[in-house]
């Protein structure tokens, strides 16, 4: 079924069908609650004025794993080892192409793990035939939690799309809000720029950034940054949030990283209780998964 969800734009955003945009898989009921969740005191202790909150980024390289065989089972699976409450998705394809069965990645995915999903193009690009779907690509959110507004930003891109290109604003960077224990949080989904100049990157986190301080309340960024935490492009993002995984592994390549790119990145009035990057080939990344708390209203 659709799921509804309320669209207030604050500042110009890339608008995209709602049949396009928003998806809910749900089969058989809700979706079962976090073993993670399940496991946490609730009410008691000295995270009762928190409610707990497990997300989670991960590349999908389009369903491919580091081994280039495109399996949607395989990174279904994957992800649904995380066993996160929220989870932001890179490289995703929607009827894209021969690499991926012209699949539609984000709602199928959705129906494997039961859970709702926002998928927001970075391309959106005419049918492959006369009668078919536009093919497009770009981040999605999965998320156990009902969406209560979902956006798709623009921030400055480099097409691969054009020749010659040159940098100008572009859709992608995705925003859902939900509601965890009666607390409002922002989630963000950003694939940046993997050129070796950083100066797109640099224009992307201040896009960012400035999407970022219009929403109140608690947020959580995530994403492929295509730069590690020290990068000088990234700098601008640390106090405004903080990395909640600064031991928590490389994530690039799969197999025998060398890079930590793939960030979960919060606000300082988010609490992380633990974050690492988890071991899979599912993908060429390797997935982060952060636990967080947050403050309840009123405390």
């Amino acid at each position: 079924m659709e799921d509804s969800v309320d669209r207030k734009p604050r500042r110009p955003v890339h608008r995209i069908p709602a049949a396009a945009a928003l998806a809910v898989a749900v089969a058989l009921g809700a979706a079962p609650p976090s073993a993670t969740a399940a496991g946490r005191a609730a009410g008691t202790g000295p995270g009762a004025a928190r409610v707990p909150l497990r997300v989670a980024t991960y590349n999908i390289h389009a369903g491919a794993g580091q081994d280039n065989v495109f399996d949607l089972a395989r990174t279904a699976a994957a992800i649904r080892d995380l066993d996160a409450d929220v989870i932001g998705l890179q490289e995703v394809d929607v009827h894209w192409g021969a690499r991926s069965d012209f699949a539609d990645e984000a709602r199928e995915l959705a129906g494997r793990l039961r859970m709702r999903v926002y998928f927001a193009p970075i391309y959106d690009l005419p049918p492959a035939t006369a009668d078919g779907p536009r093919r497009q690509y770009g981040v999605a959110v999965l998320s156990r939690r009902p969406l209560r507004d979902a956006q798709n930003h623009e921030i400055t891109r480099l097409s691969t799309q054009t020749p010659d290109p040159v940098p100008a604003p572009a859709p992608g960077f995705a925003e859902v809000t939900v509601k965890v224990g009666g607390t409002l949080v922002h989630v963000y989904t950003t694939h940046l720029d993997y050129r070796t100049d950083p100066s797109v990157r640099r224009a992307q986190v201040d896009d960012m950034l400035a999407v970022l301080a219009e929403d109140p309340g608690p947020k959580v960024l995530l994403g492929d940054f295509n730069a590690e935490p020290g990068a000088p492009e990234l700098s601008r993002l640390w106090g405004p949030l903080a990395d909640a995984a600064p031991n928590g592994g490389k994530t690039y390549p799969a197999v025998g990283p060398v890079r930590r790119i793939d960030l979960v990145a919060v606000s300082p009035d988010v609490t992380v209780t633990g974050a690492r990057a988890w071991a899979t080939a599912a993908s060429d990344h390797r997935p982060v998964v952060a636990d967080l708390l947050l403050r309840r209203p009123g405390r």
